[in-house]
């Protein structure tokens, strides 16, 4: 029993959700445009303004794909009525984060400043207040972009368990340990 593939997907108003011969499901929304390519097996039905997701057998195969194929339309639906966000935190002295357009300006404690590209699906937007980190916003419609791209400038610089330093999202828990326990004799 999959609870997540059984789930039903209310469509909001505005969005629309079209299903071509190849199980091409695009969904149209305020906010944009999604695609995503569904396994032939997976059959899915529109129902007045409900869409659901179904398996054809309960192979191991078809089960592990209806949640996930459930899980990717429900995001799509979500991202083009709603959006999504991710918010980084920089954490450090000297550390700094600035856009121009899409491009983002790092400088995390290396001996040079970090550029990264951000595509143009993605919004990016930096805050740098007096007395508070540095803040890194991202936002769009795509779940898995949006996600790639955080994890990809958090990977520039990790959190590091000593002092707490390093990109993190906000809100995220560090687990800190103790340092040398330096003069105990």
């Amino acid at each position: 029993m999959s609870r997540i593939g059984n789930k039903i997907i209310t469509l909001p108003a505005g969005v629309s959700v079209e299903i071509s011969a190849g199980n091409l499901v695009t969904v149209k929304g305020p906010k944009g445009t999604l695609s995503q390519q569904i396994d032939q097996d997976i059959i899915v039905k529109i129902e007045d303004g409900v869409l659901t997701v179904a398996r054809p057998t309960e192979q191991k195969r078809h089960k592990a794909m209806h949640g996930l194929y459930r899980s990717l339309i429900n995001n799509m639906v979500v991202g083009v009525s709603e959006g999504f966000q991710k918010n980084l935190e920089i954490i450090g002295v000297g550390y700094k984060a600035t856009n121009q357009g899409n491009i983002l300006e790092l400088s995390l404690g290396y001996s040079h400043a970090i550029f990264m590209a951000i595509p143009a699906e993605i919004a990016i937007a930096t805050a740098m207040e007096k007395g508070k980190n540095p803040m890194v916003t991202l936002n769009g419609i795509d779940k898995q972009l949006i996600g790639q791209v955080a994890a990809k400038i958090k990977s520039l610089r990790p959190v590091e368990p000593y002092k707490g330093k390093g990109v993190r999202f906000v809100g995220e828990q560090v687990r800190r340990k103790a340092g040398k326990a330096g003069g105990k004799k």
